[in-house]
């Protein structure tokens, strides 16, 4: 080990002295081999940052791993049971969507069918445009209302309103951006206060709409508080609400529409909230709402990233590796051209003892550290780009705001480096091997 660890050195000194002696061909080596390592650097951290991307908004609308995720059935005693189980429990919540519509009454919308503001896509609302009717027979179908298709579109915008038994930021990481978010300590208000995402956000900073809420089922309008605004990668404008302020106005049995029916809950429960979990099997249980009638599965958003992005790496690490493989044959090139002068030399050491795995070596180091160099500089130029990007990059997409440059991107250019002048110095530390002493008589 210790004569194996001297000969390493030697090499490594000697491979420095000479690129200190060539610095012009040492030069063009890391030109050529510039580009391809910087392409791997690029690729590399172009995928974290997707990845990164990916991942922050499947969570905000999955899930965190490991969650697991219950879907109940609306009927009124599954609605009781599970409310009842997660009464006063953090660890589990309840989550159920509603439509509403916020602004003044019998009129239309702005973006009916709870559409982004900028992406019209047509449609109606739950509250006109089409009524179901259904015959003896039990068969239902869709009745286009006139009524309603004349009322005019006024100030009023459709969203839909996500309640919640308790904080539901511990499964879905929402990022708060302005105001505050939901106090659950507090009594619930008869005024139940809404966090709205950014696209609800843009609709009522677009129209002036009175502060009047229709919610599907309610006994009547209530008058909404915005507390704040929050990320939760939804493209649909959204608000959150506390579930029991919206129970004030919502019955648990309501059906007012056989299109819609009851209030369908889904739970999020933590992995390690078994008892909470237990209880509310047992609950659902008691109603009559088996296994059978439950739809259980455990969040593993990663994965689903992960699998996603693997088919866009090999493609892209792909058009890289084309990249880097010219590059090692430019290095390959100018270091056989470089051994081919040096014949005299390597004869010489041979004379004098030395062995011929150190003349390889000296070759090989002389080019891996060739490629150590231009890794340095190329990674160095990727994060300078990077930082010069991040104000560009943060609007593409929140979660690259302040992120730094990712050391996977600079790992994988020092390993393309190394493996570039590894690959180009193979055949010249061979060919240097191979040199007689013989030709020392040249000079």
């Amino acid at each position: 080990m210790i004569r194996l660890s001297g000969r390493l050195r030697s090499a490594v000194i000697i491979g420095l002295q000479g690129i200190r002696a060539r610095k012009t061909r040492t030069l063009l080596s890391m030109i050529s081999l510039f580009l391809g390592v910087l392409s791997v650097t690029v690729v590399q951290a172009a995928s974290q940052l997707a990845q990164q991307a990916a991942l922050a908004d499947i969570e905000l609308i999955e899930g965190i791993d490991g969650t697991l995720y219950m879907s109940v059935e609306g009927t009124p005693a599954a609605t009781n049971a599970t409310l009842r189980s997660l009464e006063g429990r953090s660890d589990a919540t309840a989550v159920t969507q509603l439509p509403a519509i916020i602004g003044e009454p019998n009129v239309r919308p702005v973006n009916e069918g709870g559409s982004p503001f900028d992406e019209q896509w047509g449609g109606w609302g739950w509250s006109g445009g089409v009524r179901i009717e259904c015959d003896p027979t039990g068969y239902c179908y869709e009745v286009i209302d006139e009524q309603y298709l004349q009322k005019p579109v006024g100030a009023a915008i459709e969203l839909r309103v996500v309640g919640m038994s308790a904080d539901i930021r511990q499964f879905r990481p929402f990022r708060l951006v302005a105001g505050e978010w939901l106090d659950f300590s507090a009594d619930p208000s008869y005024s139940p206060g809404l966090v709205l995402n950014r696209e609800a956000a843009k609709g009522l900073e677009r129209y002036r709409v009175p502060a009047e809420m229709r919610i599907m089922g309610a006994s009547d309008n209530p008058t909404p508080r915005i507390l704040g605004v929050v990320e939760d990668g939804q493209r649909l404008p959204m608000a959150y609400a506390r579930l029991d302020e919206l129970l004030n106005w919502v019955n648990v049995g309501a059906q007012p529409d056989p299109y819609y029916g009851g209030i369908a809950l889904e739970v999020l429960v933590a992995p390690e909230a078994t008892e909470t979990l237990q209880i509310l099997r047992a609950n659902l249980a008691a109603v009559g709402i088996g296994e059978d009638r439950l739809y259980v599965r455990v969040i593993d958003s990663r994965r689903q990233v992960e699998q996603m992005m693997l088919i866009l790496r090999v493609v892209f690490f792909g058009m890289a590796g084309l990249v880097l493989l010219i590059g090692v044959a430019g290095i390959l090139n100018v270091t056989l051209a470089t051994v081919g002068e040096r014949v005299e030399e390597f004869a010489l050491r041979r004379a004098v003892g030395t062995p011929r795995m150190l003349l390889a070596g000296i070759v090989l180091a002389e080019t891996m550290i060739t490629g150590l160099f231009t890794a340095a500089a190329a990674i160095g130029f990727a994060a300078l780009v990077f930082k010069v990007a991040g104000p560009f990059l943060a609007e593409v997409h929140y979660s690259l705001a302040a992120g730094s440059f990712p050391w996977e991107a600079a790992l994988a250019g020092v390993i393309a480096g190394l493996f570039a002048g590894l690959l180009g110095g193979l055949i010249p530390a061979v060919r240097a091997a191979r040199i007689p002493i013989a030709s020392v008589m040249r000079a």
